[in-house]
């Protein structure tokens, strides 16, 4: 058997009012001027002004895309480096606290940020010289508060490049449940299903780690257990917990890698603006039918997981209780674009570790059968 590395060293303080310790966590970090990264709807809104509030002091940088880019974190780099800041609070879905990792490697290290690519092993140029970084997610859905990966979309490419090192891992992430209470129902099915997304093809994953499969099945299950709840009831604090601590099981579980999903999804993103979760709930099920002859015993006990039967048939009725559009064209996607994207999804390294290996036309033709 090959040697494996098993990490999980995130601290988190979960539940509700964990983010009234933004203030004290600071002070631990001797942070003085730290740079507050947001987008401009999180800036908008109450949630906003209550973590600033705590924080007065802070710079604010709100300029991240929904898909966040290269000229993002140059920017916030900037503005960083002009307000002579010691420190980092994220405060949004992944777009900012991945813009605000990416942010705080250029901080300290030099180079393009192509440089750090973990495709050409990036990792071996990120040291360990970098500022305190306090990430606070008001969603449910990438886990970004406690990964070690930035996703940013580099402008030379136009490809979702992914930036990696354990060194990348927040300081401290404030889980706070009640941040997500208030989110649009878009909002929330889309992001749930990406929380759902992870666990699943971590669980599928190829390579040896039973600690991430087994956090990959429980995920799984408290996405499919409490993401109807609080679509029924956005206000259910107790099913908003439960799907904020999906959430950040699914990025401890996909350490261990992702699959084919997220291949196809990400070019989906760059190229046609779509959300990363809803993008994903829509590819899952053609890839589950893919995945059926290279992990059939894993696929079935998904199903058994989700009241038994065929597993990709569930996620489709779970999309369809979320109010998820099953199809591509219902999203604006031309069909002529297809292989396009798949000249894109089979250079994204995530289907590397799918169950069953993806060529270009295989990709292709799972987009055929989401469109």
């Amino acid at each position: 058997m090959s040697l494996s590395t098993f990490s999980f060293p995130t601290t988190i303080v979960f539940g509700s009012s964990a983010v009234e310790r933004l203030p004290g966590e600071l002070k631990k970090r001797s942070v003085h001027r730290p740079l507050l990264v947001t987008d401009a709807g999180i800036e908008r809104t109450a949630v906003f002004q209550r973590v600033h509030q705590l924080v007065p002091e802070a710079t604010v940088f709100y300029r991240v895309d929904p898909n966040p880019t290269e000229q993002n974190v140059l920017d916030g780099a900037a503005a960083y480096k002009q307000a002579s800041c010691d420190g980092i609070i994220a405060l949004g879905g992944g777009s900012p606290l991945d813009a605000a990792k990416a942010i705080r490697l250029l901080a300290t290290h030099s180079g393009a940020l192509a440089e750090y690519d973990d495709l050409l092993d990036g990792s071996d140029r990120i040291s360990s010289n970098l500022p305190p970084y306090i990430a606070i997610a008001t969603t449910s859905g990438t886990g970004s508060e406690v990964g070690r990966s930035a996703v940013i979309t580099i402008k030379a490419t136009n490809r979702k490049t992914v930036i990696f090192s354990p060194y990348l891992i927040p300081s401290i992430a404030l889980a706070d449940p009640e941040l997500t209470l208030d989110l649009p129902p878009h909002i929330t099915g889309g992001t749930g299903m990406d929380a759902f997304t992870h666990n699943v093809e971590a669980y599928l994953a190829t390579g040896y780690h039973p600690m991430c499969d087994a956090i990959g099945l429980a995920g799984a299950k408290l996405v499919w257990d409490n993401l109807p709840l609080v679509m029924e009831n956005p206000h259910n604090i107790e099913a908003r917990s439960n799907m904020m601590m999906a959430a950040i099981m699914g990025a401890v579980a996909f350490q261990k890698g992702l699959g084919a999903v997220h291949s196809l999804a990400h070019p989906l993103s760059t190229e046609c603006g779509m959300h990363h979760g809803t993008t994903n709930a829509i590819l899952l099920p053609a890839v589950l039918e893919y995945n059926q002859s290279a992990a059939s015993d894993r696929i079935q006990h998904l199903a058994t997981l989700f009241g038994g039967g065929d597993a990709a048939g569930r996620v489709r009725q779970l999309n369809k209780k979320v109010g998820i559009k099953p199809r591509l064209r219902d999203w604006g996607v031309a069909e002529s674009m297809l292989p396009a994207l798949a000249d894109k999804a089979v250079q994204d390294g995530c289907h590397q570790l799918n169950p069953r290996p993806c060529s270009r036309e295989d990709l292709l033709n799972l987009y055929r059968q989401a469109y």
